[in-house]
């Protein structure tokens, strides 16, 4: 496959849909997202990736917030990196490519230590 740089919101797609897709048969990481419907939440993902990606305006949501509930831990968050990289890497090679696993890892790092220890509180 002749690889190219993620440049469009058709290439955000595809990279969302491809990672959910692995997402959701993870034997680590499903149960996690088993009761989301993706196709109302998908668009939300691709305006976030397309907002760190593409310099797309208007994404104003708290990530975190929408996760701080998750029973999460930084081991999940460590496969859930390891996935998308994976992803991209297989999809995508180029600048936004490194800066998708860049933004990645410090998603997967920032909520992993945030919720540990939140859990840890409990």
């Amino acid at each position: 496959m002749n690889k190219h740089d993620i440049q469009t919101k058709e290439d955000v797609l595809l990279l969302v849909d491809t990672f959910y897709d692995r997402v959701l048969t993870n034997e680590k990481l499903a149960h996690f997202f088993a009761h989301i419907d993706f196709e109302k939440h998908k668009p939300k993902m691709v305006h976030f990736w397309s907002f760190v990606l593409l310099d797309e305006s208007g994404y104003t949501t708290n990530v975190f917030d929408k996760h701080a509930n998750m029973k999460a831990t930084s081991v999940d968050f460590n496969e859930w990196v390891r996935l998308f990289h994976e992803t991209v890497d297989e999809l995508f090679e180029g600048e936004n490519a490194s800066t998708a696993k860049f933004r990645a890892t410090t998603l997967g790092y920032t909520f992993g230590s945030k919720l540990d220890a939140l859990n840890n509180q409990s």
